[in-house]
C-alpha cells in the first residue's frame, strides 16, 4: 500500500507551506495573459502556473471544467499539465466535484486517482449528495493508492446554505453531517497524523450556521476556497477556523492569477508569505 496522502500532505505543509495556487484558466484571465480561449491556450496557461508555483509552494488545484470546455483537445492538454505539475514535485489536487453511484462513480475515482492514469491527480473534490456511503469505491481506491478525497460540506456559495445547512433526522445539518461522517471514515482507517479524507469549507462561511465546531474538523484536511477574490484574507485564517487552522489548505486562484505571467511568481510569493503569518499568529 503507497504512503497515505494524509502523511504526504502534511509533509508538503512542513516544507512548503498550506497556501494552494488554483490554476483557473477562464476566458478573462487568457485574454489578460495574452494567451487565445483555445485548448492550447489553457495548455499553456497552465504550464506557466506549475512552471511559476514550483520550488515556492507545494499544492496546487486545477479546475478541470476550464479544460473541459474545450473537449477532447481540452482533456489533452490537462494531461500535459497534470503531468507537468506531478513531476516538478507538486502535490496536485484535481477540482472536478464528481459524484454518482456504483461503478459510475468508481469509474470517476479510477480516472482520477489511479496511479498512471492519464488524468492521475494525488487528490480530488467529491460530492456525496447521494451520502457518503455512495463514495465507498472512491475513498477505498483512495485508500489503496495513497490518494485524497475532499468531500464538500460547506461550499463558499451563498447559494448552497439553504441545502447545506438544512437538518438531517439525526439532528446535524447536512453539511455538519458530512464532516462528522468523513471524521468517522478516517477514525477507521487508523490514521494516527492526518486523515487521508478531507473537506472543502469554505472560508467566507459562518460555520457556526452550519454547526461545524473546530473540533469536529480536528484530524482532516480542509480545503478551503474564498480567500482573496471572494472576500477572505489570509491574515484571517487563525480566526475564521480556529484549532482547525493547522489542518486547513489555503486555496487562492484569481487574486494570485490576477496578477498575469509578469507578476504571478511575486503574488505567489505575497500570498504564501501571509499564510507563514497567519499561521504564527
Amino acid at each position: 500500500m503507497s504512503e497515505a496522502f494524509g502523511s504526504r500532505l502534511r509533509a508538503v505543509f512542513s516544507s512548503s507551506g498550506r497556501l494552494c495556487v488554483g490554476i483557473d484558466p477562464h476566458a478573462a484571465l487568457l485574454s489578460a495573459w495574452g494567451l487565445p480561449d483555445s485548448a492550447s491556450g489553457v495548455r499553456d496557461f497552465g504550464l506557466r502556473v506549475v512552471e511559476a508555483v514550483a520550488d515556492r509552494v507545494g499544492i496546487v488545484k486545477p479546475q478541470i471544467a476550464f479544460y473541459e470546455r474545450h473537449g477532447s483537445a481540452g482533456y489533452s492538454a490537462l494531461e500535459d499539465v497534470l503531468a507537468s505539475a506531478r513531476a516538478a514535485g507538486l502535490l496536485v489536487i484535481a477540482d472536478v466535484k464528481r459524484g454518482d453511484l456504483g461503478t459510475s462513480v468508481d469509474a470517476y475515482g479510477e480516472a482520477w486517482l489511479t496511479p498512471g492514469s492519464p488524468l492521475e491527480a494525488d487528490a480530488m473534490t467529491a460530492v456525496a449528495f447521494q451520502g457518503l456511503g455512495s463514495l465507498d469505491g472512491v475513498l477505498d481506491l483512495a485508500q489503496r493508492a495513497g490518494k485524497g478525497v475532499f468531500v464538500l460540506a460547506a461550499t463558499s456559495n451563498p447559494e448552497g446554505f439553504v441545502t447545506q445547512s438544512a437538518l438531517r433526522s439525526d439532528g446535524l445539518s447536512v453539511a455538519a453531517g458530512v464532516v462528522a461522517e468523513v471524521a468517522a471514515r478516517n477514525a477507521a482507517s487508523g490514521s494516527d497524523v492526518l486523515g487521508s479524507v478531507g473537506v472543502v469549507v469554505g472560508a467566507t462561511v459562518a460555520r457556526a450556521d452550519f454547526g461545524i465546531a473546530d473540533t469536529s474538523l480536528a484530524g482532516m484536511p480542509v480545503l478551503a476556497p474564498g480567500f482573496g477574490h471572494q472576500g477572505a484574507r489570509i491574515s484571517q485564517l487563525p480566526e475564521l477556523f480556529g484549532s482547525a487552522a493547522q489542518n486547513v489548505l489555503v486555496s487562492a486562484s484569481r487574486s494570485i492569477l490576477s496578477a498575469g505571467p509578469a507578476g504571478i511568481e511575486a503574488a505567489i510569493d505575497d500570498a504564501a508569505a501571509e499564510v507563514v503569518a497567519a499561521c504564527r499568529g
